[in-house]
């Protein structure tokens, strides 16, 4: 029987068949497809034919077709519906997968080839985007250790593996701590929370099997929950259980992990040249070097700090008067925060969250689509991974664009945060390759027959990945390896942090933000409330990611520490952390830097986006029209659909005429005052 990961998929726009595939067919699926990769590789170095784009770059492109069908499909179920089986074949793929591509990196033979193109380049007649193809590829092997020799070459081999199985247990140890802490509940503990927290909690005890309610450590339960629980030491429990994850001690904590993670990455950058793994990883991002990202982070740092500061003094008065005295914790500043919104913006999360309804939130990000880009969204009866996920047919004009799946509900099964992956990209390379793109979120599963309520946080992540999905369905780009979201890390983000500010246009909260029950409109004090309401609270929040940001860009710009946990204490020392206030993710749960190099060095990568989204959307304002339709135009010709085909400096300027300043970042979070 043909394993149905192999085989040619006859279904409804070339989806996978769920339904068809079972834990058992990715190990095998996997063999093959490495070994069927592993021989197109073997027949492009070994070639007596001199060296073309296309016997050579373009082979490349290709060689890895099947090894992506099958891998798509494992590493999305794998993220959104984990099981021990896929668990353990992620721990047996990851190092496999290092060392297979350390074999295709330091393939001698191979890459005489690229280079023998690279030198010739001038001479090949290339398209633009070739060019860049070829460019990009050439970098990508040097910067993998083509140019190593002996023993260097064999230990570099040795790294990558230790830093891919370090990354896969790194994300498991924080599953099992996410999935195994909850808190139950007694009737007496819901007193004076809203009917929003109720449900949610309510909905998490079912899933946990708990016989009544219970707060678990997914943040659509446990940030209302510290938002709106009167009672303290529920509040510190939950909160110390939140901030514990992956440094609870025994197989799941993460601290060594994160230590030794740090000193293989140093080693690995010395290996190639460089002085530390910070100036490796930026050497091909839009910042280029460490001083620049500290640059623009400490710009934002010190007018955030005051503003939260001033916030802080204000909310211990609050904590005093409410009978408690000594310090505001950190488990106190959700609390408190909220409490001052509803007094000084006149907001209570209770009023708003009926208004923000799921299914309309996801409609209104369709139909902000349709207005820029003339996208359509028809629902799909297709078999999908879990019962939760929906797929829409996207098209414009009656032509097909993109499949799009949308999984939004919490679940154990399920890792922590929101993100957008695709299944396939798009490319013309093979044929007119249309993408499957896949959003991933974690909102608070209703109750049976209520409906899904956001709060507006939510609402904000929903339209932040939608933006990400738009990266994805829009390309148009010949080479896989610059399709969609293949840009530099700190301008992937620019796509989904523009995205953000159209949820914030009143008419598109005037038509959609309705009523759960009435199905009334937002009032329009109410959604005048709300906008004003913004920038509540930004000093914290711009306090909480910097702090996380400026760990990150410590850690790697500098010797690998043996203690991570006192380099990143040292850190928050220097920079003068507000005491109320924890950083976004400290280290032992901090994915984005240890689950993969991906964010490593990077997590400043969304701030530095924010510089380009703060004023993208400036340019839209200008015209007097957030859907103006030439900017629209623009901003699709120029960025979204380009992928990775021209540098990311050369498509902002493309689009606004010039590289931004911190400016308009700093008026739109609200401390430009500060």
């Amino acid at each position: 029987m043909t394993n149905p990961l192999l085989a040619h998929w006859d279904t409804p726009f070339n989806l996978p068949p769920f339904d068809a595939i079972r834990d058992g067919d990715f190990e095998p699926a996997f063999d093959a497809a490495l070994d069927q990769t592993r021989a197109a590789i073997a027949a492009i170095a070994g070639t007596d034919a001199a060296p073309t784009f296309a016997n050579t770059i373009e082979a490349l492109e290709l060689s890895d077709a099947a090894l992506d069908q099958v891998l798509g499909v494992f590493y999305n179920v794998a993220g959104a519906d984990s099981t021990p089986a896929r668990e353990e074949l992620q721990r047996k793929f990851s190092p496999r997968l290092a060392a297979f591509s350390s074999e295709v990196m330091m393939n001698e033979a191979l890459f005489a080839r690229v280079e023998t193109l690279w030198q010739a380049r001038e001479t090949l007649n290339l398209t633009d985007e070739q060019a860049r193809v070829l460019m990009l590829t050439r970098r990508r092997f040097v910067r993998s250790g083509a140019l190593l020799k002996g023993a260097g070459r064999e230990r570099l081999k040795e790294v990558q593996q230790k830093l891919a199985s370090l990354g896969t247990a790194f994300t498991q140890n924080l599953l099992v701590d996410e999935r195994s802490w909850f808190m139950p509940l007694t009737e007496q503990d819901l007193e004076g929370l809203p009917d929003f927290v109720v449900n949610a909690a309510r909905a998490a005890g079912a899933e946990k099997g708990c016989n009544g309610p219970a707060v678990t450590l997914s943040r659509s339960v446990i940030t209302p929950f510290l938002q709106h629980s009167p009672r303290r030491d529920l509040r510190k429990t939950a909160y110390l259980a939140y901030t514990a994850r992956g440094a609870n001690g025994g197989e799941t904590d993460n601290r060594a992990i994160a230590a030794e993670t740090l000193g293989l990455r140093e080693e690995r950058a010395r290996l190639l040249g460089y002085e530390n793994f910070a100036q490796f990883k930026l050497e091909t991002e839009m910042a280029g070097h460490p001083d620049r990202v500290r640059d623009l982070l400490m710009q934002v740092w010190e007018p955030a700090r005051k503003a939260a500061l001033a916030d802080a003094a204000k909310m211990t008065e609050m904590l005093h008067a409410d009978g408690h005295n000594g310090d505001l914790e950190p488990w106190d500043w959700h609390y408190y925060a909220e409490r001052r919104r509803e007094a000084e913006h006149d907001l209570d999360e209770a009023e708003i969250k009926p208004y923000l309804q799921l299914d309309r939130m996801i409609e209104a990000s369709f139909d902000t689509a349709n207005r820029l880009f003339g996208l359509e969204f028809a629902p799909l009866d297709v078999a999908l991974y879990h019962p939760d996920a929906r797929a829409w047919n996207v098209t414009r004009n009656g032509k097909h664009v993109a499949v799009f799946i949308g999984d939004y509900f919490a679940r154990g099964s399920k890792r922590s945060g929101a993100w957008c992956s695709a299944i396939r990209s798009q490319q013309k390379l093979a044929g007119d390759i249309r993408p499957v793109v896949v959003n991933v979120c974690n909102f608070a599963k209703p109750e049976a027959g209520q409906a899904a309520l956001l709060s507006w946080d939510d609402a904000r992540t929903l339209f932040h990945e939608f933006g990400h999905a738009l990266h994805q369905m829009l390309s148009d780009v010949t080479y896989p390896s610059i399709s969609g979201t293949s840009v530099a890390r700190d301008f992937v983000e620019l796509p989904s942090q523009l995205y953000e500010h159209w949820l914030e246009v009143p008419e598109v909260l005037g038509k959609f933000a309705t009523h759960a029950e009435t199905g009334q409109p937002m009032p329009g004090k109410l959604l005048q409330r709300l906008l004003a309401a913004s920038t509540h609270d930004m000093g914290f929040q711009t306090v909480e990611f910097l702090s996380s940001a400026l760990v990150d860009l410590d850690f790697h710009d500098r010797p690998a520490p043996a203690d991570a946990m006192a380099a990143q204490q040292a850190t928050l020392d220097r920079i003068g952390m507000p005491p109320a206030i924890k950083m976004r993710h400290a280290t032992p749960h901090f994915a984005h830097v240890f689950a993969g190099d991906g964010y490593s060095s990077g997590y400043y990568s969304y701030m530095w986006s924010e510089v380009m989204d703060a004023d993208a959307f400036e340019a839209f304002k200008e015209t007097g029209d957030a859907f103006d339709p030439d900017m629209a135009q623009r901003l699709e010709a120029h960025i979204l659909s380009k992928g990775g085909s021209v540098d990311a400096e050369d498509l902002y300027t493309a689009f606004r005429g010039r590289l931004p300043g911190v400016e308009a970042l700093l008026k739109g979070r609200g401390l430009a005052e500060a």
